[in-house]
């Protein structure tokens, strides 16, 4: 009988139901951060590329904002977003009212109707 149940787990591909990824870099972060690296060179080297005096403050600036447009996608769109991104989202708050039907074409249109309908009442 304890041989019984074992029989009817099947092994299961640890992979499945997993994020794909190349080594620490997940999948879906690789093309954003090829466009904040090229976007953070072409800004460095191209814009701003006469302030530095020499080469490595060039790629000092550009590996430093590199990395911090790559820190800040990563935290706002990675796996656990929701942690980060829920903090900012406003709750609602609930009322109960009854507002007043007011017609735009005839603002007397109730108290005339009121005044026929006693009339007729009275009757």
């Amino acid at each position: 009988m304890s041989q019984e149940p074992d029989k009817e787990f099947r092994p299961v591909n640890q992979i499945l139901g997993t994020q794909p990824s190349l080594g620490p870099i997940p999948a879906d972060q690789v093309l954003p951060w090829t466009v904040i690296a090229l976007t953070s060179y072409f800004i460095i080297n191209g814009i701003f590329g006469g302030i530095f005096q020499d080469e490595f403050q060039k790629w000092l600036w550009t590996l430093l904002i590199t990395a911090w447009g790559m820190a800040t996608w990563w935290i706002l769109t990675g796996g656990r977003s929701w942690r980060f991104l829920s903090k900012f989202i406003g709750v609602p708050t609930w009322t109960r009212g009854f507002a007043r039907y007011q017609s735009l074409l005839e603002i007397n249109h109730e108290a005339k109707n009121r005044k026929t309908k006693r009339r007729r009442r009275r009757k």
